[in-house]
This record gives C-alpha cells, structure tokens and sequence, in this order.
C-alpha cells in the first residue's frame, strides 16, 4: 500500500532499519520537509544523493530506495541549521515525486524483506558473528559493546535482517556498496555479502598490522643505537634512566585502562619520545601530555549508592526544605536503579544567594556516594578555561573540566558548576558557547579538549549548575539544562534552619557548644524580622554568630557555670537597635491608597501605591524610581479608568482639568516588575471618586487595557509578605489559583484569597463600598451619562452616590 510522506536527501550517509544516528539539516528544502513531518507523524524518507557535491538535488540524483526514519528529537542551532536525531524504521522504494516546491515528496511502497526457507539461517548468522568479531579485535574503531549487541541478536535467531543491518552500519564501506545493500531484498544474500566483505577487510587489517609490527622493530633499534652513541650521551644525559622512565611510561600506557583512541594517541606519543633527547624541551612537553592523559580517570568509577530512603534520609539531615531538588534527585536514583545505561542529569538550581544552592551539591554527592568536585565560573572570560590549550601554545594546560576530574579520580562524580550566570566574554572567546558540548546529554558523551585532543566521555558526570539569574544564563546553554527554582526560604523555614543547623554550627564554631545556651523562638523570629532581609539564611547565620560571640566573651570573663537564655528582649542588647521593619497597613481605610506587594530578590515586600488628584492641565505624574515596565503599567491603568469614567461617575473629559500623581514610596529605591497594575488603577479610582480602600485588602496583577488581570510570578513570597503586613484580603489573578498551594497553610488560613479576572470585580472587593453589588451593577452598564461634574471631583467630594444608579 502506497503513501507520501516528506523526503530528506542525505550526502554520503546510508540509514539502515534499526540505525540511529543524528543529523545536521541545513538546506531549506530539507528544513521545511522535517518540520512537515513533525507536524504530522514525525515520519520521513531518508535516501542518498547519487553525487554528495549536488546541493540542490533533483529526483533523477536521489537513489530510488531508502529508509523511513522516525524524528525522535529536533532542534534548531544558533548558525540556523537544524539538528535531528533518526531512527530507520523499514526500507521503502520511492515509486514518484508530488509536486511541491517547498521540499521533496514521495509517494512510497514498503519493501518486504525475502528469507530463503531452504538456507540454515542460524548457521549463516553464527559464522557472520564469528567473522565479525575476528573484525572487531583488529579494528579498534569499533567499540567492544558492540560485539555483545550482534552477540544478543544472533543469539535470538529470530531476525536476520537486523542483524546485516547493524553490523553494516559499522563498516567503511563505499556509498554505492552501502546502497547495493540496502537495495537487495534477499536477507541471507545480504548476510553473505557482509561476511565476505569483512572476511576482505580482516585480510587488509591483518598486513597492516605484520607492516607496523616490522616498522615498531626499525624505530627500536635505531633508538637503540641513537644511545649507544657516546656522543649521544653527552647531550642527553644518562641513557639508562630516561630509557627507565620510557618503559615505565609504556607499562603505565599498557596497564592503563583507557579508550582505543586514547591507546593509539600515547602510542604515537611514546615513539616519538624514544626518538628525541631527554633534555630538549619537546620532550618535557610529550611527557606532561603523556601523564595527563594516564592520570585521568577513564574507566574509574565509584559505586553508586541507589539505596533511595537511605538517600532521602541524608538530603533531609542535610538541608531543610528544597523539595523540588530533593525530589528530583529521588527520581534520579529511581531510575539508575531500574536502568543499566543512564546518561547523568544537568540541573541547574536558580535561586537567590544564600538559599544552599551549593551545599545542597555536596548533600547530593554523599547522599549518591559519589566523588565531588566544585568549579567556580565567576569571571570566567576565556573560552580555554574550558576547553583548554592547544599544545602549541608555550604553558599549554588542559581546561578545568578535565582538572577537575582528574582531582576527582572518577569518571562519574557529582560536578558542580557553581555561578554559572557570572562568565563574560571578552576577545578571548565565549566561555558559555565552550560549556555547549559539556552540558549536551547528546553531546558530552564525546568531550573534545583542546590539549587531551582526544574524546572523553563526561556522559556518566552528574552535572549541577547554580545561578542566582536566568536572564544572564544564554539562551542555548539554558537549553540543555532542567532548571530547579529555589525562590527562597519563609519565615517559618528559616525557624527550622536556625533550630535544626545555624545554632549548633555557630555555637561549635564560637567555643560555646558546651555552655547552657537556649535560642527561645521570638528571638530567632526577631532577628529573622528585623536584622536580615534577604531570601538565603546567610545574613541570618552571622547575626546567630554575632550572638554567640557576645556569649563567648561573657564565657571568657565570667566562666562556663552560667547559663545564657536569649529571648526576643535581650536581642537588641547583642545585635543593637533593629536594622529594618517589616511594612505593616494602615490602621483605617484611605482614599488613594492601596496595599500592593511585591517580589524581591531578599523576598515578597508590601508595596504601597499612593494617587493624588490636584486642580490642573491633565498632566499625569508618575514616581518612586519605577522601571520601564511599572512605566508602561501606569499609562495602562489610567487608560483603563479613562474608558470607564462614565461608569464611574466621572465626566468624560475629567483628565483634562485634573493632574494625577500616583506615587511609591522609599523612592531612592528602584523598583520594576508586571504586577503592580491593579494597584494603580485602584488607587487612582479611589483617588477620583474618593472612596477609601479598605486598609487590610492587598493585591497583585498586571491589568490590559481592557481590564483583565494577567497571571504573575513570586505568590508563594508575595503572600508571606501580606501575612507579614497584618493583612486579611489578598486578591490575586484567577490564573494564579493554580499557585496558592505554594503558600504555607497557615498563611492560607489566615487570609481570604480572592482569585479574579477583571478589574472590575478587584474594585468590588477592594473599595470600601456600602453596596457592592449597586457598584458592580454600575459597572456592568456598558454606557452611563455623567452624574457628577469634574468640578466635585476636584472638590474632594463623593462621586458615587447609589441613589442615582438607574
């Protein structure tokens, strides 16, 4: 049965069934025919070009039969080339090309694959795994688990076809040889090919290798007598020794388990070794190359601990909270257990300094029994740091990644790229674009560095990024990353971090872990209150220290026999009048101002939003050092009430004989962020109609211009901070509902959360109306003619009376 289906031209890349391999596409026919099979069964035909050199191919210049292949993953580079991972399907014979311009289609008919039943299949099968083996241990280009994987499917007998398909996607082979064989229907003559074909190539490898056998034993003896020369002797120093360090060097390469690329490498290095003096400065270069790559850990693991309670319990005893991470990392673990072959995770923990980004990485490491290794990218301007130098270079060292593993003496440790948000980049290169290939799970398994020159498989590393931004992270690194957001700690958590580590740490490190001490909770609430204000807990741990210093002082003068309660009167005694006051509402309802409350690096904060309106021109002041963004919402909100002031009562024209300040304040403060819009509107509503705002509601929402309340970020701080502040009213977006779970249940219970969708209905909960619904009702009317004056609204008197509600 035939069908159509999208077409990609390959150049010399022949896909067999079974294969997968990845892709890089960046013709624009090509690329528009994978996004046409994404947007239907993600299946596409995959044949070659007749000619690799043919960059616009017409049907005449593609083989007649090919591959369908199934897109597993697609995505697009910054160059503009698409990247693709296929996996052949079954082989299909294109029978004729549809018209259209914008990339290749074909209608295709499967191809049945024929098994004589007259042929012993099994037997044909066990001698092309046997001559494939023989293949296998000459060329060291193969890796070894391929033999199990052809062992396993001859074992099975029960698919042939496989079997000649993954072998042949190993071979060198010519494209039309490659073509020939994908073309032939008869699996058993496919399988005899093959096996002739290697029976061919183990005759080739064979005389190459008696060649370089004869050659090894030439180079030998004419090192030999290079040092038997006494001349020799006298500009190299003692023969015999440096002949020691090469035969030691040489068991050590020998010894050395490492990959095949790497054997070939240290090989050739160690010839030419022999052939140089021991005192010339390239061989102290060729020496260092050579104890670099014997040092780093290739085959090194350390046993994984996939015991997940065990696991749990030691990322509980560590940190408090943070249970995204720790979740995360329980899945981890789960998985490991259930599968063999795992490629490790690259997450990156976002968050505010001091939440415990970087010790939750440590945590991990001993809670997986893992190796840890910490690499600090702060200021990191030059791609080499990375990737390291060429040894061209005078100096030439490999890049941190690979001194670090080699400091780690694993290949599997737990590797933390601390402050990844702080590289720059500078003429020297692009750091970030050099970390790419190191946090690509597709990628890293193949890590080139610029001195090693060889691949190193970092695909077993278990890489954690932190970073206190994603704004300065670039965009493709972030990419390749599983972003973990750490938003910060409540008060309640800093209470139990306090308890449970900050007070036992601080009271070892001060000398007083043996005195009478006793934390009461109002102390450790005040100092979180009023001496820090930040999102981590490091601030807070040094107040706890100041604290404990004071305490250790009075030790020293007095003697241990005493005992020390703190308690939330005596702190002001150690740590002196409090630093900061948390913002609190008025104590009765105003006209023009509103409660907002917003998010901040240290936290959620209330956020106060004062309108004015004065006799004027129309002017519309807007204050308190406000980002473009409250810039923009402040021209919203007061379009928004432009085209409701007949609804309101207002005249139509009341902008242009009033001007209208809308003011924050702490001014020398900057301050920016979309969710700040209904406050405006509200306070500039109350302000015109002078109707107070009831002084225990706070809000958050972006606001349109037609009055929807758009979704915002931070909820779970910005309600702490109203708890905080003594209110009993939140309003936010319905969009957010989803979040109000984020908040601590005793929050919740202490506030009424009231989720809207309209500015209409934030000015119903918010203004201290006698009756609401007449207000809504007034609202709701799409047109009313003016009841008062702009002239009442200058005077300050009332503009909605609900006896002229019609």
């Amino acid at each position: 049965m035939s069908r159509r289906i999208p077409l990609l031209p390959l150049r010399d890349i022949i896909v067999f069934p079974n294969m997968v391999l990845p892709l890089f596409v960046g013709r624009e026919r090509s690329i528009k025919a994978l996004e046409a099979a994404m947007a239907q069964d993600k299946e596409v035909v995959l044949s070659a070009q007749k000619k690799a050199k043919t960059n616009e191919p017409s049907a005449d210049d593609i083989f007649r039969v090919g591959t369908v292949g199934i897109i597993d993953q697609l995505f697009q580079l910054p160059d503009g080339t698409v990247k693709v991972l296929v996996r052949g399907k079954q082989r299909v014979k294109i029978e004729g090309y549809q018209e259209n311009d914008a990339y290749f289609e074909v209608e295709i008919t499967p191809i049945q694959d024929f098994i004589d039943p007259a042929k012993d299949v099994a037997a044909l099968m066990k001698q092309l795994r046997e001559t494939f083996e023989a293949y296998v241990a000459l060329n060291k280009r193969i890796p070894p688990e391929m033999l199990s994987l052809v062992a396993k499917i001859e074992e099975k007998a029960e698919d042939p076809a496989r079997l000649g398909d993954t072998i042949v996607a190993q071979l060198a082979l010519k494209l039309r040889d490659k073509q020939e064989i994908l073309e032939n229907e008869d699996v058993l003559q496919r399988l005899e090919k093959l096996d002739t074909i290697l029976k061919e190539e183990i005759d080739i490898l064979q005389v190459e290798r008696k060649i370089r056998t004869r050659v090894k034993k030439q180079m030998e003896k004419s090192q030999k007598d290079f040092y038997d020369n006494p001349q020799n002797k006298e500009m190299g120093g003692d023969p015999n020794e440096f002949k020691n360090e090469i035969d030691e060097l040489e068991e050590k390469i020998s010894q050395k388990a490492m990959s095949d690329e790497a054997h070939d490498k240290l090989s050739r290095e160690l010839k030419k070794l022999k052939m140089m003096s021991p005192m010339s400065a390239e061989a102290t270069v060729v020496r260092n190359y050579i104890d670099w790559v014997i040092s780093l850990p290739w085959d090194e693991v350390t046993e994984e601990r996939l015991d997940v309670a065990e696991a749990h319990q030691t990322l509980e005893d560590d940190h408090y909270g943070l249970d995204k991470p720790k979740e995360r990392i329980l899945e981890y673990l789960s998985v490991q257990s259930l599968v063999t072959e795992h490629k490790g995770p690259i997450l990156c923990l976002v968050g505010p300094p001091g939440v415990g980004k970087t010790s939750l990485g440590r945590s991990i490491a001993t809670a997986t029994n893992r190796n840890f290794i910490r690499l600090s990218l702060g200021g990191v301007r030059d791609e080499a740091e990375i990737r390291g130098h060429r040894r061209t270079y005078i100096g030439a060292m490999p890049g941190k990644i690979v001194q670090s593993l080699r400091k780690a003496g694993s290949n599997n440790p737990v590797f933390l790229l601390d402050e990844i948000d702080k590289m720059s980049t500078d003429f020297r290169g692009d750091p970030s674009s050099a970390l790419l290939e190191v946090l690509d799970p597709e990628q890293n398994s193949t890590f080139n560095d610029h001195y090693l020159d060889l691949d190193y498989d970092l695909s077993k590393v278990m890489f954690i990024c932190t970073a206190n931004s994603l704004q300065q992270i670039p965009g493709p690194l972030l990419d390749r990353m599983e972003v973990i957001q750490i938003p910060g700690y409540t008060d309640f958590e800093k209470l139990e971090i306090s308890k449970r580590y900050l007070i036992p740490k601080q009271r070892k490190n001060n000398g007083i872990e043996d005195v009478e001490v006793s934390f009461a909770q109002g102390a450790i609430g005040r100092i979180i209150g009023q001496y820090t204000r930040e999102a981590g807990v490091r601030s807070l741990e040094r107040e706890i220290g100041t604290v404990c210093r004071k305490i250790a002082r009075q030790v020293v003068e007095n003697g241990k026999e005493q005992e020390f309660e703190v308690d939330a009167r005596s702190i002001p005694k150690y740590l002196g009048p409090p630093r900061f006051k948390h913002d609190t509402i008025e104590e009765e309802d105003q006209v023009g101002i509103t409660n907002g409350v917003a998010w901040t690096q240290y936290g959620g904060v209330m956020l106060i939003s004062e309108a004015s309106v004065i006799p004027g021109k129309g002017k519309f002041i807007i204050t308190g050092k406000l980002g473009d963004v409250m810039q923009e919402s402040a021209q919203a909100a007061m379009t928004y009430v432009r085209s409701r002031a007949m609804n309101l009562g207002l005249s139509p024209d009341f902008h242009q004989k009033v001007d209208i300040h809308v003011h924050f304040p702490e001014g020398a403060l900057p301050k920016d962020g979309p969710s700040a819009g209904i406050t405006m509107v509200t306070s500039i509503v109350s302000a015109l109609t002078q109707i107070p705002v009831r002084h225990n509601v706070a809000m958050t929402g972006e606001i349109t211009l037609r009055g929807r309340v758009l979704p915002i970020g931070g909820l779970k701080e910005k309600g702490l901070a109203a708890h905080r502040g003594g209110v009993k009213t939140l309003i936010i977006p319905k969009d957010n509902a989803k979040d109000i779970r984020e908040i601590p249940k005793a929050v919740r219970k202490a506030m009424t959360i009231i989720a809207v969708d309209h500015m209409d209905e934030v000015l119903q909960h918010a203004l201290a109306i006698e009756n609401p619904e007449v207000f809504r009702a007034r609202l709701e009317k799409p047109l009313l003619p003016p009841d008062v004056s702009i002239d009442h609204v200058v005077a300050g008197q009332p503009v909605l009376d609900d006896s002229k509600v019609h």
